[in-house]
C-alpha cells in the first residue's frame, strides 16, 4: 500500500472496548492517489471517532474541507466547501464481506483497517451532481424560480373543441361514444 494512504491506517488489534478519536488530514496527493477526474485538488481534515465493542467497530466521520472542482458550464476551476458527517460499521465475523454500503464484515483477527477509501468516497458522494461555479448559481436559482403560467378562459377552449375538424373515420365512433354518454 502506498505511503499516501498508509497514513489513514488504524491499528485495531489489541484496542480496548471504548471510544477513540483520530484526526487525519489530506491534500492534493491524497486525491491524486485515487486516479480519478472528479476532484482536481483539495484539502480536508477528518475527525474519526471509533467506538469499539466485542462485536463491532462503529466509525463516525466528521470531514471538513475545500475541494477543487471544474465547472460543468464554463470549465473554470473553483473551490467547493464541504462538510460531511457519516457513519460506517465494521462487524467482526469469520470472513471479509461487504454487507451493505455502510456495513462491512471483517475477520476477528484483523490487525489494521484503512480509512482512506471511506474518506474519499464520503467526500465524492457529498459533491453536487451539477458542478457550477458560484457565480452561475444565482442564475440557476432564478431560472428555477421563474414560472410561466398560461391561462385560457373556458369559453375559448370550448370554441376550439367545436371548431376542430374530426376525421370522418373517427366521427362515427365519437357519435357512438356520445350516445352511450347520453349526450345525443
Amino acid at each position: 500500500m502506498s505511503k499516501v494512504v498508509s497514513k489513514y491506517d488504524i491499528h485495531i488489534q489489541g484496542l480496548e472496548n471504548k471510544r477513540y478519536t483520530y484526526e487525519f488530514e489530506g491534500g492534493n496527493e491524497f486525491f491524486e492517489f485515487f486516479e480519478q477526474d472528479i476532484i482536481t485538488s483539495g484539502q480536508f481534515k477528518a475527525e474519526v471517532i471509533l467506538d469499539k465493542n466485542s462485536a463491532l467497530l462503529q466509525l463516525f466521520f466528521d470531514i471538513e474541507g475545500v475541494i477543487g472542482l471544474t465547472c460543468d458550464r464554463s470549465l473554470e476551476p473553483f473551490d467547493e466547501p464541504i462538510h460531511v458527517k457519516e457513519r460506517y460499521i465494521y462487524k467482526f465475523g469469520d470472513r471479509h464481506e461487504e454487507i451493505t454500503d455502510e456495513i462491512e464484515m471483517i475477520p476477528q483477527n484483523t490487525a489494521t483497517i484503512n480509512l482512506a477509501q471511506h474518506i474519499y468516497d464520503f467526500i465524492a458522494v457529498s459533491l453536487p451532481m451539477k458542478k457550477l461555479h458560484p457565480r452561475f448559481r444565482n442564475e440557476e436559482e432564478q431560472e428555477e424560480d421563474d414560472k410561466f403560467i398560461y391561462s385560457t378562459d373556458e369559453d375559448t377552449v370550448e370554441e376550439e373543441k367545436e371548431n376542430e375538424v374530426i376525421d370522418p373515420r373517427w366521427a362515427a365512433l365519437l357519435s357512438l361514444k356520445n350516445l352511450k354518454d347520453g349526450q345525443n
